[in-house]
């Protein structure tokens, strides 16, 4: 059964969503999509969040461009927490996304990731259910611990190779 639900309006959100859900799959997380506009399908879409706590649902990550109205509208229908993802739009390069999710009234909150922040959003989705699920929680500690080893491995290439090589060796300069 799915304990996250990402969201979006529109399929062409999809490739900035699929993010959320490569990186719920990566801490152990299932999770479903969906794609139900908050404009074209207004009753859906309240009817989605309204369902989402008796459906166990633990988290919403919801993805919007433009109006970006979306998580709000889920948001105001549901007490299962909502993570609003911005999407980049063409018109004003996602800002009015952002804007649109971030700025919600007293009572209805929003959390809210970066432009296109779906992989962080999955992460926040984590921790929320991480609080009562010592698996989960396990399973982010280990993702940190890969990050940080990463990025000693890069450090200790770079010092080997001196920056020239290292930057050929990646495949620019």
């Amino acid at each position: 059964m799915p304990k996250v639900g990402i969201i979006m309006g529109s399929d062409s959100d999809l490739p900035v969503m699929k993010e959320a859900g490569d990186m719920l799959e990566k801490l152990g997380i299932d999770y479903e999509f969906t794609v139900c506009s908050a404009h074209r399908l207004p009753r859906e879409t309240a009817e989605y969040a309204e369902k989402a706590e008796e459906r166990g649902l633990d988290v919403i990550i919801a993805g919007a461009g433009g109006a970006a109205h979306l998580p709000g509208v889920i948001a105001a229908s549901t007490v299962v927490p909502v993570i609003g993802v911005p999407i980049k739009t063409s018109t004003l390069s996602g800002v009015d996304s952002l804007y649109s999710i971030v700025q919600m009234p007293k009572g209805i909150p929003v959390a809210t990731v970066a432009i296109n922040g779906s992989a962080n959003a999955a992460i926040l989705a984590a921790e929320i259910i991480g609080v009562k699920d010592a698996k989960v929680r396990q399973n982010i500690k280990e993702y940190r611990r890969q990050m940080a080893e990463e990025v000693r491995n890069k450090d200790r290439k770079l010092k080997e190779l001196g920056a020239e090589a290292y930057l050929e060796q990646k495949g620019g300069k």
